[in-house]
């Protein structure tokens, strides 16, 4: 696929224009120069540098490099930096699944990590020069170190990610949460099975010897009760309400009080960073590098409300199968009281979001060739009401996002998780589908490695395949021309 994007797209295209440029210019050593349009660090192209200098070695050590070689630095060439880190990023993805899912098979993993490759968002811009790929990796690649416990290393590509993509540091701050979480919880679940173990010891002297079979069981029970609470991969039965998120609240907060000091030394590589990053806001005078103007820090609160809705379709068979419908009601139904109260306060927030906060970029109205412009003209704004409308659907989008997280990780995950995407997705003003990728990946990676099975993933599997055929038969044979704009244009995400 690469070879057929690059034959009839051999030029930059879209963003490209601005990044591949800037990329020649540290290929000729010109560090200094930088494209006041780009808005993100220049760590993709300290990366593609890496890259070609690994493919042409020695072209470090000579002068006006693409001059000298030709194709070092072409567009091509910059193009399979991201072919590289999509390979990258699958291994990472099947390593994270075996992680969290050690009894899955091989067979089934790799099934899993392959699909999820197939991800529309992120396999269409594996063939284009753009940094979400190697965004996506960066992060993966900071979570997996991370969920390992070597917390250094996962700071460390927790810098590569933020130096690729500046709001990567929100990412940085959930994983650091999500470190947290598990470190305390864990801790928690040690210090719960040493004092079964003392009590144990206790009543059989007490006892004597005829109760030990008892007291075995008792430590049986009492133990594995203990270890499903904490275990980062089950949930316990305290779903049906808040009392279980209350309760992770009160120990996560209470553990690391107490364990405050050994928290401070094993997560201080990533405060490090962010504080860093903190003093590169003030310095910079805002998040965004460059064209300031057109990225202002806005309240887009309808956003997220897009991102479980397209979270949604692109999963459709998790999301709106029957049993998953049914699992919504019977909630619903058993905890009735809380669940309408939750179903209410979701609905009016949706309400306001949609009226209040709902913004139309200028990129967004005048640019036809990204698909969301089409989606707004011909859905969102197409009545008055539709935006309304829609609202129940994304409510309903988000209820079983998180009810499928739930089933894997603990309460006071999900909403860390949940405040994540919203502090990515709010404050961006463009409705921008390469966004969602990374909540997306890490919702795929929590929700579905226990409960779905191979007719599920083959389903998933099947629509990306779909996606990917139309929007990359779009972007190729589909060209039009602007009137008033030299150049062939070509529909992208």
């Amino acid at each position: 696929m690469s070879i057929i994007v690059n034959h009839i797209v051999p030029e930059p295209y879209m963003d490209e224009i601005f990044h591949v440029p800037q990329a020649q210019q540290y290929c000729n050593g010109n560090f200094r120069s930088w494209d006041p349009m780009i808005t993100t660090p220049p760590g993709l192209y300290y990366l593609s540098l890496a890259h070609v200098a690994s493919l042409f070695p020695g072209m470090l050590l000579m002068k006006n490099t693409t001059q000298s070689f030709p194709e070092a630095c072409s567009t091509s060439v910059l193009r399979s930096t991201n072919a590289v880190f999509a390979v990258l990023c699958g291994v990472l993805v099947y390593v994270i699944i075996r992680f969290l899912g050690p009894n899955l098979s091989d067979r089934k993993a790799t099934f899993m990590a392959l699909v999820m490759s197939l991800y529309p968002l992120h396999w269409f811009f594996t063939f284009l020069y753009y940094t979400d790929v190697a965004s996506l990796t960066a992060v993966l690649a900071m979570y997996l170190a991370c969920l390992k416990r070597r917390y250094m290393l996962s700071a460390l590509f927790g810098t590569l990610a933020v130096s690729i993509r500046q709001t990567n540091v929100v990412w940085m701050l959930f994983v650091t949460c999500s470190g947290v979480i598990d470190f305390t919880l864990d801790s928690s679940r040690q210090k719960g099975k040493q004092k079964v173990n003392q009590e144990l010891h206790q009543s059989s002297d007490r006892k004597g010897t005829s109760l030990r079979s008892n007291l075995r069981k008792r430590k049986s029970d009492i133990s594995s009760d203990t270890s499903d609470r904490f275990n980062h991969g089950q949930t316990v039965s305290s779903t049906e309400d808040t009392s279980g998120l209350l309760y992770d609240v009160y120990a996560v907060i209470s553990t690391s009080w107490n364990m405050k000091w050994r928290i401070l030394i094993n997560f201080s590589p990533f405060i490090f960073v962010v504080v860093a990053f903190g003093i590169f806001i003030l310095w910079n005078g805002g998040i965004v590098l460059g064209a300031k103007e057109a990225h202002v820090v806005s309240l887009h609160f309808a956003q997220i409300m897009y991102f479980s809705l397209v979270s949604a379709l692109f999963t459709a068979p998790l999301h709106f199968s029957v049993n998953q419908l049914r699992n919504q009601f019977q909630k619903l139904h058993r905890n009735w009281p809380l669940s309408l109260l939750l179903t209410l306060v979701a609905l009016v927030a949706g309400f306001v979001s949609v009226h209040f906060f709902s913004l139309a970029h200028p990129y967004l109205l005048a640019d036809n060739r990204h698909y969301p412009f089409y989606l707004w003209r011909r859905i969102i704004n197409a009545h008055w009401l539709m935006k309304y409308m829609l609202v129940p659907v994304y409510v309903y989008s988000w209820f079983s996002i998180l009810t499928l997280l739930a089933k894997a990780r603990r309460k006071i995950w999900v909403l860390v998780y949940f405040l994540a995407t919203c502090g990515v997705l709010v404050p961006t003003p463009l409705i921008e589908f390469r966004y969602y990728t990374i909540p997306f990946y890490l919702f795929m990676l929590h929700s579905c490695v226990r409960s779905s099975g191979f007719a599920t993933w083959l389903l998933i599997g099947t629509i990306f395949v779909s996606i990917n055929l139309f929007t990359m038969a779009m972007f190729l044979f589909k060209p039009f021309k602007w009137s008033h704009e030299d150049g062939v244009q070509r529909f992208i995400w």
